[in-house]
C-alpha cells in the first residue's frame, strides 16, 4: 500500500507496475482500477498506450480499455463505480488508484476474491481522505505478514517544485495541506465530535474490575455497545461490542459471557422502553436486559440529538482543555466513528449514510447517564427501569 501526496506520480507508478506485471510473465491477467470508468479512460488510457512498447502489443482495444501482449498477457483499465459488474475472471495482479475514493466493498466483496485462485498480488495507491477504509487497510500493513506499506510526501515525488509547495502551504488550511501534500491522515472537516483527538483520547486504559457501565444502541445491524469503568471523574472505555444482524437477547448473552459475575449497568436507547423490533413478540428490549440481570437506566424520553452530541463533546474536551473520556485502542469501531462521523453538508444533522452513528449513539446514551451537562441533568434525570 502506497500513501502519497498530490502530484507525487501515483498514476504513472501504477501503470508502470501494471505493465511490468503483464510483460514479465506470460498469460497474466492484470487490472488497473480507478474510482470511475471515466477516470480510468481520461487519466490512464492514453498514458498506458504511450508507455507500452509497440513491439509487445498484439491489439489495443479502445472500447474495452485493454491491451493484449505477445506473451498472452492482458492489461485492462476498469472503474469501481459499478463494481458488481467486475465479477468474473481471476486476476494475477491488481492496482487500485485513489482507493480512498472507492467504496470499500469494491475490494472486500468483489476484487479480493478475484485474486484468490491465482494467488494474485495487489497494489493500492492514493492520497488520504480522513480516517476511512484506506486508513484502516494501511494500518493493517503494520504487522501483517505478506503486506507492506509506504508513505511519501508530494516533495519526495520530485515532480512539484519547493516554491510551489511553499505557495500551496500559504494558500491552504493546515489540515488540507497536511492531507494533500504531506500525505498524512487527518480528521475530516465538519466532524460531529471535533473534540475527539486520537493522540490524546486513545490510550491503554485498564479495567478496574468495578461496576461495568454500558451504553447500548438497539439498531439491529449492527447492534452496538460500549463498555466502560469510572476512574475518578473520567470514563474509561475498555471495550466495545458490535454485532451484525443481531438482537437484544444475543447482545445480553455476549455481555454476560465476556463479563461473568460482574455488576453491569446499562444506559440504552430510551426507545427500548416500548420497542420490540429487536425483541421477541411481547417483550421489550428493556425487559430482556432486566431479565438478564442487568440494571437498566434511561430517561422516559430521548434527549434531543444536539444535547447528546454537546454532552459527549464536553466530556471529550471541555473549555478548560480537560478530557474525561478515554478509549482503549481495541475499540476500533468507536475510534473510527468518533473520527469519521460528519454532518450532512449545510445542516446540523449527523450523516448516517456510513453507519458510523450507531456506536456513537451508544456512547452518547452512556455519557448522558453518567456525565450530563447541568442544564440537561435538571431536565432529564436517568431513571431505573422496572
Amino acid at each position: 500500500m502506497l500513501v502519497a501526496g498530490r502530484r507525487f506520480g501515483k498514476t504513472y507508478l501504477a501503470l508502470t507496475e501494471l505493465l511490468h506485471a503483464a510483460i514479465s510473465k506470460p498469460d497474466q491477467s492484470c487490472w488497473y482500477v480507478a474510482p470511475t470508468y471515466r477516470q480510468a479512460k481520461q487519466i490512464a488510457w492514453k498514458d498506458l498506450k504511450r508507455m507500452t512498447p509497440p513491439s509487445q502489443i498484439v491489439t489495443a482495444h479502445e472500447t474495452d480499455l485493454s491491451i493484449e501482449f505477445l506473451n498472452g498477457s492482458t492489461a485492462s483499465l476498469r472503474g469501481a463505480d459499478n463494481y458488481d459488474a467486475l465479477r468474473g475472471i481471476g486476476l494475477d495482479f491488481l492496482v487500485m488508484d485513489e482507493f480512498a475514493d472507492m467504496a470499500p466493498d469494491a475490494w472486500f466483496e468483489v476484487l479480493r476474491p478475484m485474486l484468490a485462485d491465482k494467488q494474485g498480488r495487489a497494489l493500492w495507491i492514493g492520497t488520504p481522505r480522513g480516517f476511512n477504509h484506506f486508513h484502516d487497510l494501511y494500518t493493517y500493513t503494520y504487522d501483517t505478514e505478506g503486506w507492506q506499506g509506504w508513505q511519501f510526501t508530494t516533495a519526495q515525488g520530485g515532480r512539484v517544485t519547493s516554491d510551489e509547495i511553499k505557495s500551496a502551504k500559504r494558500d491552504m488550511g493546515e489540515r488540507e495541506f497536511k492531507q494533500e501534500f504531506l500525505a498524512t491522515f487527518e480528521s475530516m472537516a465538519g466532524r460531529v465530535y471535533a473534540n475527539f483527538d486520537r493522540a490524546e483520547s486513545v490510550t491503554e486504559v485498564e479495567d478496574t474490575k468495578g461496576e461495568l457501565l454500558v451504553g447500548m444502541d438497539f439498531n439491529v445491524d449492527p447492534m452496538s455497545a460500549v463498555c466502560s469503568v469510572k476512574a475518578g471523574d473520567q470514563l474509561h472505555i475498555i471495550d466495545e461490542i458490535v454485532m451484525g444482524d443481531s438482537n437484544t437477547e444475543l447482545m445480553a448473552q455476549e455481555l454476560k459471557q465476556k463479563y461473568p459475575q460482574r455488576m453491569i449497568t446499562i444506559y440504552p436507547d430510551p426507545s427500548g422502553r416500548a420497542r420490540k423490533t429487536s425483541a421477541p413478540v411481547g417483550r421489550t428490549d428493556f425487559a430482556i436486559l432486566s431479565n438478564a440481570g442487568f440494571e437498566v437506566r434511561a430517561p422516559r424520553a430521548a434527549s434531543p440529538v444536539v444535547d447528546r452530541i454537546n454532552t459527549v463533546q464536553a466530556a471529550l474536551k471541555n473549555a478548560d482543555g480537560d478530557r474525561r473520556i478515554y478509549a482503549h485502542p481495541r475499540c476500533k469501531h468507536l475510534v473510527k466513528a468518533l473520527d469519521g462521523l460528519t454532518y450532512v453538508e449545510g445542516t446540523h444533522q449527523p450523516d448516517k449514510s456510513g453507519g458510523l452513528d450507531h456506536i456513537t449513539d451508544a456512547l452518547g446514551y452512556l455519557v448522558m447517564g453518567e456525565m450530563p451537562l447541568r442544564r440537561i441533568l435538571e431536565e432529564r434525570q436517568p431513571q431505573r427501569w422496572s
